[in-house]
């Protein structure tokens, strides 16, 4: 089975349906590597959000076999408020930080996708009909630019690896992950990259791209 990397992962800490524990057995199971928990957050839940994943983080990384990261997932907060929440989030301890993007089954609102990468997320999740300057901005600043295994999230991700590969953008895979059935293998998360435009090539450097990203954070 081939290793996946995937940090797009939620628990009930937020919306999902599985504790820490058996959402990071169900990714071993899955042939993951390397696993983040990203629970969505607000101005008021980063705060008391984070320390519980860490913890999670901290005792499956003390003997388990599946590196897991703490992580946050930006959602729905005012474009204008994204800056103060991403600062937040690693003030509190954020290995990395995503924000919810203007996916086309949600009511984001508009100019969130633009306020996140000025701020400095890792990943812009599920980024919608993204605009070309915006994918530009990303590329500038190194921000992955999220394919979605998320039924909703996942209906641009031919517009995302389109632009993403004439700006040269960089590409993530998030399966966004709530419930059992979510947590895909790597040949699945594969497939769904190749339905979204991307080649063979291409497809292999964004997961290397994602063991390459989980690799060089600190193990908590």
């Amino acid at each position: 089975m081939e290793v996946m990397f995937d940090y797009h992962m939620h628990t009930i800490i937020s919306d999902g349906d599985l504790i820490p524990a058996e959402l990071i057995r169900r990714g071993e199971i899955a042939g993951y590597r390397i696993l983040g928990i990203s629970d969505h957050s607000d101005l008021a839940t980063i705060a008391s959000q984070l320390p519980v994943i860490a913890g999670a983080a901290k005792a499956e990384n003390v003997n388990g076999r599946v590196r897991v990261l703490a992580g946050t997932e930006i959602t729905h907060v005012r474009p204008g408020q994204i800056l103060e929440a991403v600062r937040m989030a690693r003030e509190v301890g954020a290995q990395y930080v995503m924000v919810h993007g203007e996916t086309l089954s949600e009511p984001v609102a508009p100019g969130t996708n633009r306020a996140a990468i000025e701020a400095g997320v890792d990943i812009l999740a599920h980024p919608g009909l993204i605009d070309p300057d915006d994918v530009r901005l990303a590329s500038e600043r190194g921000v992955f630019l999220e394919i979605s295994g998320r039924r909703g999230h996942s209906l641009a991700n031919g517009h995302v690896a389109k632009l993403a590969h004439k700006y040269g953008a960089k590409l993530i895979f998030g399966s966004d992950t709530h419930t059992v059935g979510d947590v895909p293998t790597r040949s699945f998360a594969h497939r769904i990259c190749r339905a979204a435009g991307l080649d063979e090539t291409a497809a292999l450097e964004m997961f290397a791209n994602a063991e390459a990203f989980g690799i060089a954070m600190t193990p908590l």
